[in-house]
Parts: C-alpha cells; structure tokens; sequence
C-alpha cells in the first residue's frame, strides 16, 4: 500500500525536485551565501531521509579524535526544546533529541550542542568553549555552513544514484550535491565485499577525479547491556521471550543479524525517533526481555522493565580506516 501511494504521489515528487535544483543553483552562483568559519567543521551526511548511518559515523571519528577538544553539533531532530542548547549533566532526551542524547551519554567528556540555526550554533560553540574541531551531525544539506570537509554517506542497498526524490523516493537533496562530498562512504556493505563489486560501485557513483570512495560494514556487539551495567552475551537470548522494538529508519540490517544468529523475537516496528506512549509500552511487559537499539533506549530507558540495547558501530578495513583516518587528522 505505502509503494502504490508513493507512485501515486510521483508529480509531487516532480515538484520537489524542481525546489531542490533551484535551491542548489541559488547556492552555487552566489545568491544565497554559505559562511565559513575559523573552526575546522567537518560535515557528516546523506542526500537520503535516514539509514546510512550518520550517528555511528559521527560515534567512529569521535574516537579516532579523542585526544582533542571536540564538539558535536547536530539540529537535535523532534527535541522539545527551541534554540541553542549545551549538553550538561541535568540534560535530557527531550531536551537533545534522541541522536545527540546518545552521543552525550556515550562520550560525557566531549561537547554536544544542539541548534536549527548551524551558523549561530558554531558562532555559540567558538565562543564558549573554542573547540579545535566541531562535527557537524547530518548537515550535508545545510548550504548556509560551508563545512572545511564533508563526508557522505550512502547505504549499500540503496545508493543515491538509484533512489529518486521524496515522496516517492527518499531523495532529499540532488544527486549532483554528491559533487561537494570530500569522500563518499558506502555504509552497510556485505562482510567481504568483494574488490570487483567495490570496482562496479564506484562506477555506478563515479566520483569526481578529487573524491575517495571508501566501504564499511556495520558490526554488532556480542553483548546486550542496559543502564545498570549488566551485560548479557546475545546468545543467552535464545530460547527467551524476546520483543525487538525500533524506532529507527531502516530496521532491516538489524533484523538479518539476529536471524543469522537463529534468534526469535517479535518485531515491535515504529517510525525513525517515535516517542512511545504508555499503551505501546505496556505491550513490552509480556515479554522476558526486551532489546532495542541505542537511540531508542534513550527514549525508553527507565520505563521498561529488562531493557537491553544492542551497540552497532562502522566497521573498514586496513586500508579505508588508515585512509579516512589521515583525511580527517590533515583537517586539524
């Protein structure tokens, strides 16, 4: 039913497209202004609606920076709260956004700020706490910063250059934009991804001379944890009542894997960051154990019982983490 409506609503996808371009051309001959900024800025994005991956990417150069004074930066999507806002001990999800909350709770020690407005939350940023780095989250599209390095992201099962705009697709922004990317990420691959695949990839994006184009895959923990700090091996899953609840873009990768693993589990499905109601909760009790993913055990955690959260993280080889690790270094 949602395929038929999304190809009924095909001359509104004309429409948007027809926005997007105008929008782009606006930027590109001067019309519109793009600011930079002192501050390094490294952009993290996608020109689709969601389910590349952007928060664990944002998660994976944290680490490979860990020894500088970053901030995050990121809109703080369906959060409760209106302007700039710093992250701090008394913060909630509410208050961030799922996303950003996660990022907090995972690295207290780095700086996480939300802000609609990305021009006055890196003019906040450089005024408070003068970061030598500032990452922005899923601002690939927002033409208003001109970032020094942008990455984007596009999953393996649906790449840019075979989607098509929203509604019918989930395009949100042109493919030509991709020409602005420093590296394009192929998120999502097939453990050993084959060199010849990687080849006819890359032909099919064919990037500019100026572009790298790197793979990765996701990997999953071994463990299951929750707040309390106790931790359960996955496999200790079986054979339990198990409900699986995720409020994300694309469950679909999450779900292969726990059926790999000859999981069972009953499929609780909502929209990318729902905020669950007392009735959608209380249907979580019938069950022994309930897992989740990080950015909806933020939302659920305290008001479910036997809550755990699966971890996912990028995973590259040798020679693509080396790569994008001496990309990212030269920015700073």
């Amino acid at each position: 039913m949602l395929q038929l409506l999304r190809k009924i609503a095909f001359p509104f996808s004309l429409i948007y497209t027809l926005v997007v371009f105008v929008r782009n051309f606006l930027y590109d001959v001067g019309f519109f202004k793009s600011a930079s900024y002192k501050t390094p800025t490294i952009c993290v994005g996608n020109l689709s609606v969601g389910g590349t991956g952007k928060t664990p990417m944002i998660e994976y150069l944290v680490r490979l920076l860990k020894n500088r004074n970053i901030a995050v930066l990121s809109r703080g999507y369906k959060r409760k709260s209106k302007g700039f806002l710093l992250a701090g001990p008394e913060i909630l999800v509410e208050d961030l956004g799922d996303e950003p909350f996660q990022i907090h709770k995972k690295f207290p020690e780095i700086m996480v700020a939300v802000d609609a407005d990305r021009r006055n939350g890196i003019t906040k940023l450089e005024s408070l706490i003068k970061p030598d780095m500032i990452l922005l989250d899923d601002a690939f599209q927002h033409r208003r910063v001109k970032p020094k390095f942008s990455i984007l992201l596009t999953a393996h099962n649906n790449l840019f250059v075979d989607d098509w705009y929203l509604p019918t697709g989930d395009l949100r922004d042109s493919k030509l934009e991709a020409k602005r990317a420093d590296i394009i990420i192929v998120t999502k691959c097939p453990d050993q991804l084959s060199q010849e695949e990687k080849s006819k990839i890359s032909e099919r994006i064919r990037p500019n001379p100026n572009q790298q184009i790197l793979f990765c895959s996701l990997k999953y923990d071994d463990l299951v944890k929750n707040g309390s700090g106790k931790n359960l091996e996955l496999k200790e899953l079986k054979g339990k009542k198990v409900a699986l609840v995720t409020g994300i873009a694309n469950p679909e990768p999450l779900i292969s894997h726990l059926k790999s693993i000859e999981l069972e589990f009953h499929h609780f499905k909502y929209g990318d960051h729902h905020y669950f109601s007392e009735q959608e909760m209380a249907q979580f009790k019938k069950f022994e154990i309930v897992l989740t993913t990080e950015k909806d055990y933020v939302r659920l955690e305290g008001k479910v019982e036997n809550l755990y959260y699966l971890e996912i993280a990028h995973s590259f080889d040798e020679r693509d983490g080396k790569l994008l690790e001496q990309m990212i270094l030269e920015q700073i």
